[in-house]
């Protein structure tokens, strides 16, 4: 069945190169990025991961249960004799949630969308439809982005005052509520990137509106600024502050879209990563967040988080990679959760840098929590905790891949 439809299709897509002037120059693109491996717990049980409920993240090293990829594809044509340029992305994606099932992934489209540069009338502008990835920086060890404007919609991106900046609407198709209507809404986002400030540092201002666009959708509204400064003890620091209240989430994304004015949540996150030597880098986060929020978001609460993690060296293709993450989410009125999480794993590796890929890792990896942490996650469903105990081990092998 595949084989005939793409016999079928054999003609258009000739047609379609045919159509493409002599004068054309087409390039194409493609990078990627895996994660995958077995994994188990001392108790020879399933693998286990560990993270508190109500946190926004977790540890990553040694700590993954899933199986991911995601492979983008990118072509790019331009005319000799014409400035502008079309791009057109394509990302596919593969995602199991638990690695060791033996049963299907999942495959999905994370990306597509084309952009169109150089037009006559706005020669430094350009213009994007569809859906993306559209993201800022990002603290790698946590595996967040900070700044994530992911979804389906259009935008313009224009040079201001040194740097650029982006406009962009986004539309979400809600899925249908508990009375079969639909839950769909409207996101609007203006970026200022990368903006020089001071020698070595840059600024960028991030601004969402969102509403609900159904019965009972709210408004909200998000500022997320952050300072990027290179040269910080021979490494490079980004601060964030963010403030979001309604709808809106602290990232530029879309939070939950019944929220009202009464959600107001803000936070602080620093992250600094280095390569003090040819052997020796890392990467560590701080963060602080507060949130008033509804019952059904987990009520008002506190969440802290400190950890790193070091990579060093031995030979160009050996590291010595450990890990610490300490993590607490105090619920008012509630006894506060913490977990503090520990990873070492030996590594095979195609650099010395600490993000020098591919990684194959042997790991081990150990957690330690306290009963309100259990009493968190079996309301949740996570794994690793909520089983009566307070500490846990894991090991098994991992392959991380980017290109």
């Amino acid at each position: 069945m595949k084989t005939r439809t793409i016999l079928r299709s054999a003609p258009l897509l000739v047609g379609a190169l045919l159509a493409i002037p002599a004068s054309a120059q087409i390039a194409l693109e493609s990078n990627g990025y895996f994660r995958a491996g077995p994994g188990a717990t001392s108790k020879n049980a399933n693998r286990a991961c560990y993270g508190l409920s109500g946190a926004d993240f977790k540890y990553r090293l040694g700590n993954e249960c899933d199986f991911y990829g995601e492979f983008l594809f990118s072509g790019t044509v331009s005319r000799k004799d014409a400035p502008e340029v079309y791009k057109v992305h394509f990302m596919p994606a593969i995602y199991k949630g638990n690695a060791s099932d033996a049963g299907d992934a999942t495959y999905s489209t994370a990306q597509m969308w084309g952009e169109v540069a150089g037009l006559d009338f706005a020669p430094e502008m350009s213009f994007w439809g569809g859906k993306r990835y559209h993201r800022g920086a990002d603290i790698h060890i946590v595996d967040t982005f900070f700044e994530k404007l992911d979804g389906t919609g259009a935008g313009a991106t224009m040079p201001a005052l040194g740097g650029k900046l982006d406009v962009a609407y986004y539309r979400a198709d809600g899925v249908k509520d508990a009375s079969g209507h639909d839950t769909p809404g409207s996101r609007y986002n203006a970026w200022l990137r990368d903006v020089p400030v001071n020698e070595g540092g840059k600024l960028n201002v991030l601004g969402t509106l969102t509403k609900g666009t159904f019965d009972g959708g709210k408004s909200g509204a998000s500022l997320s600024v952050r300072h990027s400064q290179s040269g910080v003890f021979g490494g490079d620091n980004n601060l964030w502050l963010q403030l979001s209240q309604g709808s809106a989430g602290l990232a530029g994304n879309f939070g939950t879209l019944t929220d009202g004015s009464d959600v107001k949540k803000w936070r602080l996150v620093d992250g600094y990563q280095f390569q003090f030597t040819e052997n020796l880098g890392g990467q560590a986060i701080a963060m602080y967040e507060s949130k008033k929020a509804n019952a059904e978001n987990g009520g008002d609460a506190t969440i802290t988080s400190l950890g790193g993690r070091l990579s060093y060296a031995f030979t160009r293709n050996f590291k010595l990679l450990g890990e610490v993450g300490i993590d607490r989410v105090a619920p008012k009125g509630g006894d506060a959760a913490h977990l503090t999480k520990f990873t070492i794993a030996p590594t095979l590796a195609g650099g010395k840098g600490f993000w020098d890929r591919p990684e194959l890792r042997l790991y081990v990896t150990h957690a330690n929590w306290n009963g309100a942490a259990n009493t968190a996650a079996g309301a949740s469903g996570l794994t690793g905790i909520g089983d009566g105990k307070t500490s846990g081990t894991s090991y098994g092998v991992q392959a991380e891949f980017w290109w």
